[in-house]
C-alpha cells in the first residue's frame, strides 16, 4: 500500500504538470486565415489560403510544396483535377520590378521578393503574359502578401502565391540546369467531417466511460471494505484506513481555483520560454506519467483474472518503493519499454499510436486517483476551467497579439510538432493531412465530474435512468460534438473545447439536480460519509 501511495503521488505530480501544459483545445489545422488587420479594398480582399504546389521535372513527379495565396489576384481552383499543369520560367531580372527580358506565353513566372511591392510584381508579370506568379520569400517561413496602403484599387487577374525560400531555391536551381519544370497550383478545401474526428470523439467519450466505472467500482469496494472492518472493530481497520486514505486525492474549492492560477502561470512560461529543450522536458514528464498510468491500468485489469490473482496479492519489499506486488514488477518493464520506445520514435508518422495509448492510460488513472467530492467543487473547478479556456484562446490575443494556448499546443518556436500532452489522430481523408487533436484537460476536467455522478448513483442505489451519470455522459458527448461542428465552421481554427463542454455537462447536472430536489445534497455532501476519509489536496472547506 505504501508503494502504491508513492506511485499515486508521483502520478499526481506528473499529471498536474500535464494538465497545466496540456492545452485544452481541439484543433485540426488552419488552411484559411482571416486577417482583419491587413488593409482590404476592392480587388484586395482575398482570404489568405494555403496553396499546394505540385512539381514535375522532366515529366517526373517530384516534391509537393506549400505556399500561401496573396490578398489580391485570381483565386485558385480547389480541386486538383481542375488545375492545369503549367511550365514555369525564371524572371529576368529576378525581382520582376520591370518587364522581364524573356518572352512569356502563359508560363508561371517565378520571381524573388524585394525592390518593389508585391502588386507591382504581379502587374508586371500579368502584362508580360504570365499565367501566375510565384514569389520566393527571403526566409523559410511564409509571408502574408497585402496591398500597400497608398495603392489605388487593385485589379490583378492572375494567381499570386508565395513560396518559402527553400522551395523556391530548389525550383530555381532546376530551371538554371535547363530542366523542364512544370507546376500545378490548387487550394483544396478540408472535408466537412474527417473520420479522425469521429474516432477522436469515440476515444474521448470511451476514456471517460471506462475511467468513471473504474472510479465508481473502487469507491464501492472501499465502502464495502470499510463497513466490514467497522463491524469487526479490529486493529487492522486503523492501519487499513490509513493506507487507503493516501491512495485517493480529493479536490477542494480552494485547490480548484489555485490550479487554474498555477496553470495560467505555467502556460505563459511555456509560451515565453518555448524551446526544443523545454519540449524535451515535457516529453520526459509525459513518458513517466504514461508509464505509471499504463502500469496502473494493466495491474488493475490483469488482477481481475484468476491466473494473476495470486501475483497481485503477493508482495515483495523493494528498496525506496516499499512493498510492491509481483504483478506490478512483472508489468513494469513492459510499461517502461513502451514509454521509452514512444519517446525515441515520437517524430515518426506512427508515433501517435503510442502517444494515444500512454495518454489514455494516464487519463484513466488520473480520474481514478483524483476525485471531485461534491457538485460544489465540480462547479468551481469547471467554471474556472471554462474561463481559463476562453481567456487563453481568445482574450490573450489582445495582450500577446496571438492566441497563447494555440501557440503552445502547436509547439511554435520549439522545432517540435506540438506538446505531447494531447490525444491525436491523423486526418485520413484531408488533402492537407495533419492531425485532429484534443487536450488532456478537455477529457480529465469534465471526466472528474462525470465520474462523481456515477459514484453518486451507485452509492445511493439509483437506476441508470433515475441517476445522473447517463445524462451527464450524454451531455459531455454532445458538448464535444458541438466543439467539432464549431471547429469545421471555423475552417480548422483551434477551438476551446471547454467553452462548449462545460455548459452542456455542468448545466445538465445542475438542472437535473434542481428538478429532482437533490441539488442541496449534491452540492454540499455528495458522497456519503461512510466512505473512508481520503487525502485532500488541501484542507477541506466544508
Amino acid at each position: 500500500m505504501e508503494a502504491a501511495s508513492k506511485r499515486n503521488r508521483a502520478v499526481f505530480a506528473v499529471v498536474l504538470i500535464s494538465l497545466i501544459s496540456g492545452a485544452s483545445i481541439v484543433r485540426a489545422g488552419d488552411i484559411v486565415h482571416h486577417d482583419n488587420k491587413a488593409p482590404t479594398r476592392p480587388g484586395c480582399d482575398n482570404d489568405f489560403v494555403l496553396v499546394k504546389v505540385s512539381t514535375w521535372i522532366n515529366d517526373k513527379e517530384e516534391h509537393e510544396y506549400v505556399g500561401v495565396g496573396a490578398r489580391f489576384g485570381l483565386t485558385l481552383k480547389s480541386k486538383e483535377k481542375d488545375a492545369y499543369k503549367t511550365r514555369i520560367a525564371l524572371a529576368d531580372p529576378h525581382d520582376c520590378c520591370i518587364p522581364p527580358k524573356n518572352k512569356l506565353t502563359g508560363e508561371i513566372i517565378i520571381v524573388h521578393r524585394g525592390n518593389c511591392s508585391f502588386t507591382t510584381k504581379a502587374n508586371v508579370a500579368e502584362a508580360a503574359g504570365a499565367s501566375a506568379i510565384l514569389i520566393i520569400n527571403n526566409r523559410t517561413e511564409l509571408f502574408k502578401m497585402v496591398c500597400e496602403a497608398d495603392e489605388p484599387n487593385v485589379n490583378i487577374g492572375i494567381p499570386v502565391v508565395m513560396l518559402p525560400q527553400d522551395a523556391g531555391e530548389s525550383l530555381k536551381q532546376s530551371l538554371q540546369e535547363k530542366l523542364n519544370v512544370f507546376v500545378q497550383l490548387y487550394s483544396p478545401k478540408r472535408p466537412l467531417v474527417d473520420v479522425a474526428e469521429v474516432f477522436l470523439w469515440l476515444m474521448a467519450v470511451g476514456t471517460i466511460l471506462c475511467a468513471s466505472y473504474w472510479s465508481a467500482w473502487s469507491a464501492r469496494e472501499a465502502a464495502i471494505e470499510h463497513d466490514k472492518l467497522l463491524k469487526d472493530a479490529s486493529d487492522e481497520y486503523m492501519s487499513t484506513e490509513a493506507s487507503y486514505s493516501s491512495g485517493v486525492v480529493e479536490i477542494t474549492t480552494t485547490s480548484a481555483i489555485v490550479f487554474v492560477v498555477v496553470a495560467s502561470c505555467f502556460l505563459v512560461l511555456l509560451y515565453k520560454k518555448m524551446s526544443y529543450a523545454f519540449i524535451e522536458v515535457l516529453v520526459v514528464l509525459f513518458a513517466i506519467g504514461g508509464a505509471e498510468g499504463l502500469q496502473t491500468c494493466l495491474v488493475a485489469l490483469l488482477s481481475c483474472f484468476r491466473l494473476f490473482e495470486n501475483a497481485a496479492k503477493t508482495f515483495i519489499k523493494v528498496p525506496f518503493l516499499g512493498a510492491v506486488s509481483y504483478l506490478t514488477l512483472g508489468v513494469s518493464p513492459f510499461c517502461v519499454t513502451c514509454a521509452v520506445v514512444w519517446a525515441v520514435y515520437r517524430r515518426y508518422h506512427f508515433a501517435w499510436i503510442g502517444q494515444d495509448i500512454l495518454g489514455v492510460a494516464l487519463i484513466v488513472t488520473v480520474i481514478q486517483i483524483i476525485q471531485v467530492p461534491n457538485l460544489k467543487v465540480g462547479t468551481v473547478l469547471l467554471s474556472c476551467a471554462f474561463l481559463y479556456d476562453i481567456f487563453w484562446v481568445f482574450i490573450s490575443k489582445l495582450m500577446f497579439h496571438e492566441s497563447v494556448m494555440i501557440m503552445v499546443a502547436r509547439g511554435d518556436k520549439s522545432g517540435e510538432d506540438g506538446i505531447p500532452m494531447l490525444l491525436k489522430i491523423p486526418r485520413m481523408f484531408d488533402p492537407w493531412g495533419g492531425y485532429s487533436i484534443i487536450g488532456f484537460g478537455d477529457i480529465i476536467l469534465p471526466g472528474l465530474l462525470v465520474a462523481f455522478s456515477l459514484r453518486y448513483d451507485w452509492l445511493f442505489n439509483k437506476t441508470l435512468r433515475e441517476g445522473y451519470f447517463l445524462w451527464t455522459m450524454i451531455a459531455y458527448g454532445l458538448g464535444l460534438l458541438i466543439t467539432y461542428v464549431a471547429l469545421n465552421l471555423m475552417d480548422g481554427h483551434g477551438q476551446p473545447a471547454l467553452l462548449y463542454i462545460v455548459p452542456f455537462t455542468l448545466g445538465t447536472f445542475i438542472t437535473l439536480g434542481t428538478k429532482r430536489g437533490d441539488l442541496r445534497h449534491l452540492w454540499t455532501k455528495g458522497e456519503p460519509d461512510m466512505i473512508c476519509p481520503h487525502t485532500r489536496l488541501q484542507s477541506s472547506e466544508e
